[in-house]
């Protein structure tokens, strides 16, 4: 059996804040502000990843409330997530995302998140298709105030 889920996640930039987006550090003059380290395409992935399987979202596992989750790296909250499905019988089929940012430029450094981001759900590079957009300078993203991600992806039950 195969699910498809769909996840979208949005952060503010800040000064003082590493920015982490993909599972890697960007060099930048601002961060994502989040009670994690705000990494918002793996929220967003995450979220598709849990939305498949019919497994609430990543607030519910991961509560912005418990300290439990004060600035933890996002690639262990992905690793989590893919055992929650593991769990109930899901591996990863494969991700389809989209970051939406002005700045910094993401396209140099989506061969190495493909990489970090296979690596921790399980599957090949080629199962995980990343890309980076603008928004021309409109909204919040083009005012540089922050930056979104959406993700789909197909999870598929092993037959017994």
């Amino acid at each position: 059996m195969m699910r498809v889920g769909y996840g979208y996640d949005v952060h503010k930039l800040v000064p003082g804040r590493e920015l982490w987006i993909g599972g890697i550090r960007l060099e930048y003059e601002m961060g994502l502000l989040g009670h994690s380290d705000a990494d918002v395409l793996i929220h967003a992935i995450c979220d598709a990843l849990l939305g498949a399987a019919a497994l609430r979202d990543i607030g519910y596992h991961f509560p912005d409330k418990d300290p439990r989750f004060k600035g933890i790296d996002s690639k262990l909250l992905l690793a989590r997530t893919v055992s929650l499905l593991e769990e109930k019988g899901y591996k990863v089929g494969n991700v389809d995302a989209t970051v939406c940012a002005e700045q910094p430029k993401l396209n140099p450094h989506i061969p190495e998140m493909q990489r970090v981001l296979a690596g921790i759900m399980g599957v090949d590079t080629d199962c995980v298709s990343l890309k980076a957009t603008t928004t021309e300078e409109l909204g919040f993203t083009g005012r540089r105030e922050g930056i979104s991600a959406h993700a789909v992806c197909l999870i598929e039950k092993e037959e017994k």
